[in-house]
């Protein structure tokens, strides 16, 4: 079994359905799964956000996401997003954890595999 970290600096589509698509595959393999929303991504987390994201030809991003949580993936956002971008604990989706960075450094630190989007 493998340890992915995945981290996510950007909101839009182009950010967020790569780490869902790689992700979902690895849970899906038994792998150990770990997304982490910087600041700059953090709001693609938000309740209802990622329902609004399509793409041409591409899954269903919100089934991905819930997909990847049902299978025991960890999603993470940034708690300096909360103050970065005026958010709250409660605007995100459910089972999204909000966390620092030296937590996330500390899950990770033996992670076989790493994409950064």
């Amino acid at each position: 079994m493998a340890k992915v970290a995945i981290t996510v600096n950007g909101a839009e589509s182009k950010n967020v359905f790569p780490p869902f698509i790689l992700g979902s595959s690895a849970v899906s393999l038994g792998d150990e799964v770990n997304i982490f929303f910087c600041p700059g991504g953090a709001e693609a987390m938000v309740k209802g956000a990622v329902e609004k994201m399509q793409g041409k030809g591409l899954p269903n991003l919100a089934e991905l996401v819930e997909g990847v949580r049902a299978l025991g993936g960890k999603i993470y956002v940034c708690e300096l997003a909360l103050t970065a971008k005026d958010l709250k604990k409660e605007d995100f989706r459910d089972g999204v954890e909000i966390i620092g960075a030296t937590t996330f450094m500390d899950k990770i630190k033996d992670a076989t595999i790493t994409f950064s989007f």
